[in-house]
């Protein structure tokens, strides 16, 4: 459905469409409802408990679908049409806070349930995420890649994390319908702007073949794609200290008796400071990469990622944290953009949901099992130490750059 007509280094400033702005617009919904949820969850669940493991098991319930599930939805993701699965993701992401809140209600609401509705929410979350990154090379040009991106960034990071935390907070200090019921009519509208993308984007297959047989062929693409299976363990490899830490932040950060002592909105509040960086490295991510060189943005977007994730264990300045957690955000989201286009453009269409799963598998699988080893190095040894081995794991990452240099990446993507 699109056509890449300007030659690769060349930045293509062509308008990047009204579907695309569409996509904008359901994402935007859609993360912002992910904003308020994801904060709306832990506050809801330290009524429960106070334990560091039961808490981070939260966060290991709703990503443990892309260890288990990642696979099968990107081959679902070049099976069906993308833009229809986000829609029923979408949906179910809408019923399950709803049906939450009707526990809640009932007076049923356990930490168990949390976790079943958890769980269900990061199932509907992988298919929805691999569709939507496998979408949007059928929505824009390839050397559109990086600019689309960057808005999609912006729009996604400001509600999930600037405007969706604060919310959350707010929200659950209202009540539990207005913390669950918010995302749930907000997952909807989310919907509605993506019934309004028009076209097929189903990948027009020439053989019948096995799931199992697409699956293996997605996993063989990324295997021989050194540059890609590098950056792959590498996000993996951060994912996994970024949500052992930040699984057990909220221990961290709320109450009087925590280390900084803030309350439900202050912690939110906290959060806005990555998103507000990274909304700013959405803007600049493109002219930072143009110019330091891929390979050097990425070397340093690694080094600004390792003091975010570590901070913690330095100080328990809430001031501090938030310079320090703006400017995380602006070198997460250089990683993302740099990262993710270069899988677009190398990627085969008829190939990319397969490959962003197996992608995943690797970069997202070890998030829970970051979670539940942030959850028992917290129990075990204290919150700031598993902070410090955290951040000390991800600026290890800098051994694997000479893997990446502007050569290798240059070749890849020819």
């Amino acid at each position: 459905m699109t056509a890449d007509t300007v030659s690769r280094g060349e930045r293509d400033r062509s308008p990047l469409g009204q579907p695309y702005w569409r996509l904008w617009t359901s994402s935007g919904l859609s993360n912002l409802a992910d904003g308020v949820f994801k904060i709306a969850l832990p506050l809801l669940a330290i009524q429960f408990t106070q334990s560091p493991t039961l808490i981070a098991g939260l966060s290991v319930a709703a990503t443990l679908p892309w260890l288990l599930f990642a696979l099968t939805a990107g081959a679902l993701a070049d099976r069906l049409d993308r833009r229809r699965l986000m829609l029923w993701a979408n949906v179910a992401r809408a019923l399950l806070p709803a049906a939450l809140v009707a526990v809640i209600l009932l007076d049923l609401g356990s930490l168990w349930a949390l976790y079943v509705v958890a769980l269900a929410v990061g199932v509907a979350e992988t298919l929805y995420d691999t569709s939507a990154q496998s979408i949007l090379p059928q929505l824009v040009r390839r050397s559109q890649l990086s600019r689309a991106n960057g808005r999609l960034y912006a729009v996604e990071l400001t509600t999930n994390q600037f405007i969706g935390p604060p919310l959350g907070g707010l929200l659950v200090a209202i009540g539990v319908v207005a913390g669950f019921g918010v995302p749930a009519a907000l997952w909807l509208a989310a919907v509605g702007s993506l019934l309004l993308v028009p076209g097929v984007f189903r990948i027009e297959r020439e053989l019948k073949t096995t799931l199992r047989a697409d699956i293996a062929e997605g996993l063989r693409f990324l295997g021989n794609q050194r540059v890609l299976r590098t950056l792959a363990v590498m996000t993996g490899v951060s994912n996994f200290a970024s949500s052992g830490a930040f699984a057990v932040l909220v221990l961290f950060a709320v109450g009087p008796a925590s280390p900084l002592g803030l309350t439900e909105v202050g912690f939110g509040v906290l959060l806005t400071a990555s998103a507000l960086g990274a909304l700013v490295g959405s803007f600049t991510a493109e002219r930072l990469e143009a110019a330091l060189g891929r390979s050097r943005a990425l070397a340093v977007a690694v080094v600004g990622i390792a003091l975010f994730v570590g901070a913690p264990a330095l100080t328990t300045n809430a001031v501090v944290l938030g310079v320090i957690f703006f400017a995380g955000g602006v070198f997460i989201v250089l990683w993302n953009v740099i990262t993710v286009s270069l899988r677009q453009r190398i990627t085969p269409d008829r190939l990319l949901g397969r490959v962003n799963s197996a992608y995943r598998l690797l970069a997202w699988g070890t998030m829970p099992l970051g979670a539940a080893a942030g959850g028992l190095l917290a129990q075990w040894l204290g919150l700031q130490v598993m902070f410090g081995i955290m951040g000390v794991l991800s600026l290890a990452l800098l051994a694997l750059m000479p893997l990446l240099t502007d050569r290798a990446i240059d070749a890849a993507e020819a």
